[in-house]
């Protein structure tokens, strides 16, 4: 019987992987549905700061909201990588877009029928950050079941790209619709975004997860608790000197950042006096670096490999962070705001496409919700000391500090793994022979 995979028969592995992408009907819904999808997260990315500061006037309290969100987030991956793994990654996802979709519609109902009340913003955060924990998890390992491995960092491109397009668009719209009718109208649509993305989630179809045939003893085995399948995807991190090296530079990173938006929006807000529909401005501009980093991530990475891709794109961010500290110019603010987002970005194709070459499929669930519970576990901490700090020696110091720091940790990557040009080529990726089996290098 003739083998097939997701493009076609095995004769189209003769075709450039860019090529058989496009042929790939499921990935091509999964894209579009989440292009949609991103629209929406674009409008709640800005309309959910101008709520909680319409409220309270607060860039402290819009730092408790990102910080709830962050702990939302760091609690759910000690189980959501388990629960992809178990369970259909399709049907998950679908859950998790459904709930949240109900969740976000919540607020202008509320809103509207009761009046504002911060306890309810909190309280949706924190349910929607670990739906969107969940989801987040289950999307990267369903990328590396509806795509070839030669294909995950052109994949992984193409979505950023058109996710950062539709978030050059989306924070527009979402500052114009804030402007005129209120952040509660834009979060409407955002929970409406979810609705989209679930339908377009029920017409794909995702190649079966593979089965790890390891004993229940081994790391990774099937019948062991969620306890022992988080570990296990600590223990295969740990094991990956490479993936080792970006969760720790990562959580020394995002400390320092997590706080970056909002002190962004509270400058143009508050320092600046600019109205709602300048934020949405600023930051569907900032959004164009994300479109460049994902249209030109694959092609970097192949000609000057990982370690300049990682390192540099983020480096371009950290000198974007300190360069935006000391500036009031609302055109350099909106091209440092660019700087920022196509480094980052950068940063974050090639990692992710990184992660997924790496990891066997049966691990990758675990392996991804350890990954962003190392790496994002520091950020609620980091948001609520730095949005405070900013109440008192204002954003432009907060900003260059942290933009100097952020250099700091950057250039100590110059002397670990990570700048390797390869590192895919020379991972460990098991210690057992049953192991090895699971995968073909």
């Amino acid at each position: 019987m003739q083998k097939e995979n997701l493009a076609g028969p095995i004769d189209d592995m003769f075709i450039p992987a860019g090529r058989r992408l496009w042929r790939n009907g499921s990935f091509n819904i999964f894209w579009a549905g989440q292009t949609l999808s991103v629209v929406g997260d674009a409008f709640i990315t800005i309309a959910l700061p101008l709520l909680v500061l319409e409220a309270t006037g607060s860039v402290a309290q819009m730092g408790i909201v990102t910080g709830i969100f962050g702990i939302g987030q760091v609690i759910t991956g000690f189980f959501a990588g388990p629960l992809v793994d178990r369970l259909d990654r399709r049907k998950l996802m679908i859950f998790c877009d459904t709930l949240r979709m109900l969740l976000y519609l919540a607020i202008p109902l509320w809103w509207h029928f009761v009046g504002p009340q911060l306890w309810l913003i909190y309280v949706i955060t924190a349910l929607g950050a670990c739906l969107g924990m969940i989801f987040q998890v289950a999307y990267i390992t369903a990328v590396a079941n509806l795509v070839d491995r030669d294909q995950l960092t052109e994949a992984n491109g193409r979505l950023q790209a058109t996710q950062a397009i539709a978030f050059v668009t989306g924070p527009i719209i979402a500052g114009l619709i804030s402007g005129r009718f209120g952040p509660t109208t834009a979060i409407s649509i955002d929970a409406l975004s979810f609705g989209i993305s679930a339908l377009s989630l029920y017409f794909i179809h995702l190649r079966p997860a593979e089965l790890a045939a390891l004993p229940a003893s081994e790391p990774g085995g099937r019948s062991q608790n969620f306890k022992q399948e988080f570990l296990a995807g600590i223990s295969f991190l740990w094991r990956q000197p490479t993936l080792r090296a970006i969760a720790i530079l990562l959580a020394l990173l995002t400390i320092l950042t997590s706080g970056t938006i909002d002190l962004f929006m509270f400058h143009l807000k508050h320092d600046l006096g600019q109205s709602d529909d300048i934020v949405g401005y600023v930051f569907g501009a900032a959004s164009v670096g994300a479109i460049f980093s994902g249209l030109l991530a694959s092609s970097i990475r192949r000609r000057f490999g990982f370690g300049v891709s990682w390192l540099g794109g983020f480096l371009v961010m950290s000198i974007a962070l300190t360069l935006f500290s000391v500036s009031n110019n609302l055109w350099l603010i909106a091209l440092f705001a660019t700087c920022y987002s196509l480094g980052g970005s950068m940063a974050s194709v090639v990692s992710v496409s990184l992660r997924q070459e790496i990891t066997p499929d049966h691990l990758l669930g675990r392996v991804t919700s350890a990954f962003w519970t190392i790496s994002l576990a520091p950020g609620p901490l980091g948001a609520a000391i730095f949005t405070a700090l900013a109440s008192y020696i204002g954003v432009s110091s907060v900003t260059l500090l942290t933009g100097g720091l952020c250099l700091l940790v950057v250039s100590s990557g110059f002397f670990l793994p990570v700048r390797q040009r390869h590192p895919e080529r020379a991972a460990s990726v098991f210690s057992t022979p049953q192991e090895k089996q699971t995968i073909s290098p």
